[in-house]
């Protein structure tokens, strides 16, 4: 029998269909093994998250994708924990004890404010408009220096509709006439530009308290509000 198999007989099936109480153990299992190790849990770490069930442990990360925690893939496996990622995005974050994929330009920044053991973090990637390679150490105490900015394509009310694409096209740019170059060959509207020291105060905060138990997503209004708090105003970034 599989690994797999074998944990997902540890609970009766009538239990397992309706047991819930175990959906916010399996979400902090989740983020504090990309935390740790810079990947999602493995089947037995699920299993141990869920009291010994992979298969409570699969409806709760059905239940979580649901709830926008996290991200399933089309085969059940997290493919994104904000600010984590199991699958390239164009960055690559690379802390003292861990590599990690980063999400996006905002979840790259926000690594290091999220991950308690690693304070600064060097952020890798690629200008998708002229393939200039850049590499930016980003810590908590102040944001890096750069001409590089950040573009934000998709308007946050539209965000999950498609959220590994939203992540896709949320990239660093040497500056904005790079932006403006790839917007027009790739057909993609313009949308938010920011400068490194924005991107970097929008990402200080907004994941805080996400490896813990209780840790609960912003509101709309709340979300507009923390945007206003960091300079982000209009319609784009209304939630």
């Amino acid at each position: 029998m599989s690994e797999l198999a074998s944990a997902a007989t540890r609970v009766p099936a009538a239990r397992e269909s309706l047991d819930t109480a175990w959906d916010e153990d399996v979400r902090v299992a989740v983020y504090r093994a990309f935390a740790v190790h810079g990947r999602p849990p493995t089947a037995p770490e699920l299993a141990d998250a869920a009291h010994g069930s992979l298969a409570v442990a699969k409806q709760a990360l059905h239940r979580l994708d649901a709830a926008r925690q996290l991200v399933l893939d089309e085969c059940e496996h997290v493919a994104l924990a904000h600010p984590f990622a199991a699958i390239p995005l164009g960055f690559s974050v690379m802390g003292a004890r861990t590599l990690w994929w980063g999400g996006c330009a905002w979840d790259s920044f926000a690594i290091p404010h999220l991950v308690p053991d690693e304070p600064e973090v060097l952020v890798s990637t690629r200008c998708p408009g002229c393939g200039e390679p850049s590499a930016l150490v980003v810590g908590r105490e102040g944001p890096p220096s750069g001409a590089q900015v950040a573009h934000f394509p998709v308007p946050v009310a539209r965000m999950w509709d498609d959220v590994r694409r939203t992540c896709s096209l949320q990239r660093l740019f040497c500056d904005e006439s790079c932006v403006d170059g790839w917007a027009g060959e790739s057909g993609t509207a313009k949308g938010s530009v920011l400068d490194l020291d924005t991107l970097w105060h929008l990402a200080s905060g907004w994941y805080a308290g996400r490896l813990d138990h209780g840790y609960r997503r912003r509101e709309p209004a709340e979300a507009a509000d923390y945007f206003r708090g960091v300079g982000l105003t209009g319609a784009f970034w209304d939630a």
